[in-house]
């Protein structure tokens, strides 16, 4: 796994590549926990390079929310594969996360 994190239209992009599991669950928790601790509240999980994505994995996208809700802030994922959006649909996930097919359509949410 890899995080790629830029800024773009004031909000904090997090690019998550390859697989996002209990391996790699940890680290992107604490990738996440620094960036809300340095008092960005707008975020974007970019997952189109997300290959793959486990328990542990929305439990940290779940936590995430969490926070960002509680700082009043906007989180958006976005550009799901067809095999995360599965996951995050079997799980209930879609119905209390906001979503958008691409980072660009996320941008364009946060800014509206």
């Amino acid at each position: 796994m890899n995080i790629v994190t830029t800024e773009r239209d004031g909000a904090t992009v997090l690019r998550i590549e390859g697989r996002l599991d209990g391996n790699h669950a940890q680290a992107a928790e604490a990738t996440f926990s620094a960036l809300a601790g340095e008092g960005r509240s707008r975020f974007v999980f970019d997952f189109s390079d997300m290959t793959y994505i486990s328990s542990a994995g929305l439990r940290v996208v779940l936590v995430a929310a969490k926070k960002v809700r509680s700082m009043q802030g906007r989180m958006i994922c976005a550009g799901m594969t067809e095999q995360v959006r599965d996951v995050f649909e079997m799980s209930g996930f879609l119905s209390i996360l906001e979503t958008a097919e691409t980072t660009e359509e996320a941008l364009g949410k946060m800014t509206s």
